[in-house]
C-alpha cells in the first residue's frame, strides 16, 4: 500500500476513535449539552475531566504542524491554549475545575472535525520522500498520529475510573468474555544472554525521541515467573494481608497506599464476591486474567512472595552511575579522565555511552 494512502486510513480511523470512544463510552448523546454531565466529571482528582481529552489531540497536530511551517495560522487559538497542557497533574497543580472555562462537546467535535480536515489535506498534497526521518514535514503528522493512538489508551483508563453511572456499553467496545482457571504459576530460569534495547536511528517504524539509541548488555542468568501474574495468584497477597504489612513495601510505596487509600487493586470491586471493573460495566471476577497493578503493588507483591516461597533476596549490584550516591556522596572532580570513574561517581552522568 502506498505510504500517503496507509497515513491517511490510519490517521482516519484513529482521529474517528477518538472521538467515537470518547462519545460513546462517555454514555450520552453529545448534541444535548444538558446530558453531557460525564464530561465535565473528573474521574479521578489528579486528571482533568474527560471533555480535555477529546480535545486535546487535535491541538496537538495544529500546535506540531504550525512549529514545522505547514500551516499558515492556527485553526482556534482558544482551544488551541486550552487544549495544549495539563495532560499529568500534579498534587500541587492547579486543579480547582472553576479555574477552567471548557467548551462545550458539540464546539469541541466542531473543532476536531476541522483539524481533521486539515491535516488530511496535507496528508493528501504533501510531497512524500522516504524514508520519513526527524527532518521530514511527514514526521509531525506521524507523531500526532502515534499520540491519538497513546490517549486512546490513556483514556480508557479513565473512562474505566469514572461512575458507572455515567458510562453505557457498547457493542463496539465489548470485553473479552473469555476465562476459565488461573495457571498454575512457577519460576523458570532464563539463561544468560546479551541484551539489546534502543533502536537505531534507521528504524523503519516511528518512534519517540527517548526510544532512540542502542546499547547491548551482558545479563547472567535469573529466574522469572512463567506466566504473568493472575487475579487468583494476586489474591492471596490480597488476603493474607499485604497491603497492610508495611514492611512489604517501599517508603513511597506506603505513602501512595495511604494516599489511595488501597487495601486492593484499583480495578477490584466487592460485591457479594469479587468483581472486576471494566471499561463500561462491571463483571464477575475473571480469575485467570492478568493482574493490573502500579509498580508499588507489584513491588510488595514480589517481596511478600518471596518471604512466602523462602527465596532468598538477590544481590543488587550498585549502578554504573551514582544513582542513589551509591559510589558517593558528592560529584568526583571536572579533571577525572577515566570514563568508568566519572560515570561512577557522577550522580547525574552525562556521557554518551549512558544515553543522555
Amino acid at each position: 500500500m502506498h505510504v500517503g494512502k496507509k497515513t491517511k486510513d490510519v490517521f482516519d480511523n484513529d482521529s474517528a476513535n477518538t472521538g467515537n470512544r470518547l462519545l460513546i463510552q462517555s454514555g450520552v448523546p453529545h448534541d444535548r449539552f444538558a446530558e453531557d454531565a460525564g464530561y465535565f466529571q473528573k474521574s479521578i482528582p489528579l486528571r482533568h475531566p474527560l471533555i480535555f481529552y477529546l480535545g486535546h489531540t487535535a491541538p496537538f497536530f495544529v500546535n506540531k504542524l504550525v512549529l514545522a511551517k505547514l500551516l499558515p495560522e492556527r485553526i482556534d487559538p482558544r482551544m488551541e491554549s486550552i487544549f495544549a497542557v495539563g495532560v499529568d497533574e500534579m498534587s500541587w497543580d492547579d486543579l480547582d475545575e472553576d479555574h477552567y472555562d471548557w467548551p462545550t462537546v458539540a464546539e469541541v467535535m466542531d473543532y476536531r472535525a476541522k483539524v481533521r480536515a486539515t491535516v488530511l489535506e496535507l496528508i493528501e498534497t504533501l510531497p512524500l520522500s522516504l524514508p520519513i526521518n526527524w527532518e521530514s514535514p511527514w514526521w509531525p503528522i506521524v507523531m500526532g498520529v502515534e499520540h491519538e493512538r497513546i490517549h486512546l489508551e490513556t483514556s480508557s483508563v479513565l473512562i474505566r475510573q469514572h461512575d458507572l453511572a455515567m458510562v453505557r456499553p457498547q457493542p463496539e467496545g465489548a470485553p473479552i468474555r473469555e476465562t476459565g482457571e488461573a495457571p498454575e504459576n512457577e519460576l523458570i530460569t532464563v539463561p544468560a544472554g546479551t541484551v539489546s534495547i534502543g533502536k537505531p536511528y534507521d528504524d523503519a517504524y516511528y518512534g519517540c525521541d527517548n526510544e532512540y539509541g542502542e546499547h547491548e548488555a551482558e545479563v547472567d542468568e535469573f529466574r522469572a515467573s512463567q506466566y504473568l501474574v493472575s487475579n487468583q495468584e494476586f489474591l492471596a497477597f490480597v488476603e493474607a494481608g499485604g497491603y497492610q504489612e508495611d514492611r512489604f513495601w517501599s517508603e513511597e510505596g506506603c505513602a501512595w497506599r495511604q494516599f489511595a487509600k488501597a487495601r486492593h487493586p484499583t480495578f477490584w470491586r466487592w460485591q457479594n464476591g469479587w468483581h472486576l471493573r471494566l471499561m463500561t460495566e462491571e463483571v464477575e471476577m475473571p480469575w485467570d486474567w492478568p493482574v493490573e497493578v502500579n509498580y508499588h503493588e507489584a513491588k510488595a507483591f514480589c517481596e511478600w512472595k518471596r518471604e512466602e516461597t523462602g527465596i532468598k533476596e538477590v544481590d543488587n549490584d550498585p549502578a554504573n552511575a551514582n544513582l542513589h550516591l551509591d559510589h558517593g556522596a558528592s560529584s568526583c572532580p571536572a579533571s577525572a579522565t577515566s570514563t568508568r570513574k566519572a560515570k561512577r561517581c557522577n550522580p547525574m552522568p552525562t556521557t554518551k555511552a549512558t544515553g543522555c
